[in-house]
């Protein structure tokens, strides 16, 4: 192991508006109302790590009381790659941001701590938390109220701006890849959040014929389907995940979105759609980014489906959640090198 510095990690402090100063080899905080009950950690930072989250050396060491964070907050959040796409598009633009990861559990505490530091930018939320997360921040678009799930949070002159970038990254990936939903029955798997952003974004951007929901999730489902029913103009149907209620929706299917965690990393023999069930002429569009091919896409794959991956969409929206911290256009093609080399590695 090479080391590379080392890091002050705090903690016992509670209710303290928190600052920080960073020196040439620790990383020290200080609150604003004292800094009782609080007991500092050294741990070594390795330069693997770094480059595992894409931050090189010299940025690392660089990082200074004017640097910006950024993180992405999940459980589990180990496949993730957005420290790894984020630091390098900070970094072909030569920003002062540092991005990072966090498995979180706490998700009205992790947005407090955000809203208390001042250098502290903005998240990326991912699986399961882009529903609760809506209920601490300060602002959100009346789109994204109505969606009822954000995957952004941004800190703004101490508000807390909540937004999503889901919805319109899928929409980028189907238009990119040549797939019409007008007129097509779209068969979508999951309820959860970014299931939800992409089901609004369908439905208000396009003139589907049919918009089928399964999941096993019966309270989130209903929700889902109400909420499309009243704030939409989409012929919506919902039911419960079964064998044969996947059965009857796929057979009627001409698009199939996958939004659950089934076939991500670490169980990536998944799928929730057996091969036998598909027909060459749908479309298969797998949310899922790790693996850059899921079971289900390979499925789809070899029943001759038209296959879109979920890293389109990912690059997509972090895209745009790129231009949200920082305020300047995305280097769209760095983050796409990023996001296949560690894909294909």
């Amino acid at each position: 192991m090479k080391e590379c510095g080392s890091v002050v990690i705090l903690s016992g402090a509670k209710n303290l508006n928190l600052g920080y100063e960073i020196g040439s080899n620790k990383l020290r905080f200080a609150g604003k109302q004292g800094e009782s009950n609080i007991s500092l950690k050294r741990i070594a930072v390795d330069s693997d790590d770094l480059r595992l989250y894409g931050v090189s050396v010299s940025a690392w060491q660089s990082i200074s009381s004017h640097t910006q964070f950024c993180a992405v907050i999940g459980n589990p959040i180990a496949h993730s790659l957005s420290p790894a796409i984020h630091n390098a598009a900070f970094q072909s633009l030569g920003l002062d941001f540092i991005y990072l990861a966090f498995r979180v559990e706490d998700v009205k505490g992790t947005l407090a701590g955000v809203r208390a530091l001042d250098n502290f930018r903005g998240l990326s939320v991912t699986i399961p938390h882009k529903i609760e997360a809506m209920k601490y921040v300060d602002e959100i678009a009346d789109v994204d109220r109505s969606i009822g799930a954000i995957n952004t949070v941004i800190h703004e002159k101490d508000k807390l701006i909540g937004l999503g970038t889901d919805g319109p990254g899928a929409l980028k990936a189907l238009a990119d890849a040549g797939v019409e939903a007008d007129g097509k029955n779209v068969l979508m798997l999951g309820s959860g959040g970014a299931a939800r952003a992409i089901a609004f974004t369908l439905a208000r951007n396009t003139k589907l014929s049919e918009l089928s929901i399964l999941d096993i999730n019966e309270k989130m489902l209903q929700e889902l389907s109400a909420d499309l029913q009243s704030g939409t103009d989409a012929a919506v149907k919902a039911a419960l995940l079964t064998d044969k209620s996947l059965a009857a929706a796929v057979a009627s299917a001409d698009l199939i979105i996958h939004c659950t965690p089934v076939g991500m990393y670490p169980n990536e023999d998944a799928s929730l759609v057996p091969a036998e069930l598909l027909r060459p002429e749908q479309v298969v569009f797998d949310i899922v980014y790790t693996p850059l091919e899921t079971q289900l896409l390979a499925n789809a794959r070899s029943r001759g489906c038209a296959v879109i991956p979920g890293v389109e969409m990912f690059i997509n929206q972090a895209a745009l959640q790129f231009e949200h911290f920082t305020g300047v256009d995305a280097p769209v093609e760095v983050m796409r090198r990023v996001v296949m080399e560690h894909l294909q590695s």
